[in-house]
């Protein structure tokens, strides 16, 4: 008897989490009330409380949930050849993207954990450029626009479906981004000389103008 009250508590903790995920992605932490929650997950306001005390915890703990799932998801797509594994790319799709789009508007909303992931996503980045031996003026820089730009499509996902007349919350939507960002990543849009002339340009605004 024991253990099937924790087996039930231990699913209805997951049902207010996975409830959180939701209505913090739609809503943000402001707008998601513990009421909305509770009603989302099927449970009482007292049992979200019981579980995790306030509604930032339960944000931080929806924050640990989703970096931990991101983390060993993208080991699993990236370990075993799993990115040529169609299949398993197509049935992992829907909750990476949840994931996603949860831990862009937690990082909008201030979120200390999510912050970090940033944070972590960048020196990833400087290390990838790094060992692909990229030529740079500042390296910290171009590996944080990176990370921006691929984060910033959550944050106009609305716009980005409309433009491509393609949702993208569905597996054709994902693949016509990523082609986007393939065609980005590998086409050089700058001729060197042009590249120099905007550096030196900004060199010049560094100065002052003095140059």
């Amino acid at each position: 008897m024991a253990a099937d009250r924790a087996s039930e508590d231990l699913t209805a903790r997951a049902r207010i989490r996975d409830a959180a995920l939701r209505l913090f992605t739609e809503r943000g932490i402001d707008g998601a009330s513990i009421r909305d929650i509770a009603a989302a997950a099927g449970v009482s306001s007292g049992l979200i409380r019981h579980h995790f005390g306030s509604k930032e915890a339960l944000r931080d703990a929806c924050d640990a949930y989703a970096t931990a799932e991101m983390n060993r998801l993208r080991d699993q797509m990236f370990e075993g050849g799993g990115l040529t594994d169609t299949a398993g790319m197509v049935a992992l799709h829907p909750t990476m993207r949840a994931l996603q789009g949860y831990l862009v508007r937690s990082m909008v909303d201030g979120s200390d954990a999510a912050g970090a992931l940033f944070d972590d996503a960048v020196q990833l980045s400087e290390e990838w450029l790094t060992r692909g031996k990229v030529e740079t003026r500042d390296l910290r820089a171009y590996a944080a626009v990176l990370v921006a730009m691929q984060l910033g499509v959550f944050l106009m996902k609305d716009q980005m479906s409309r433009a491509l007349g393609v949702d993208l919350d569905t597996p054709a939507g994902h693949v016509r981004l990523n082609r986007g960002f393939v065609d980005a990543f590998s086409h050089v849009l700058l001729t060197p000389e042009q590249a120099a002339q905007l550096h030196t340009a900004m060199d010049r605004m560094d100065d002052g103008g003095q140059r």
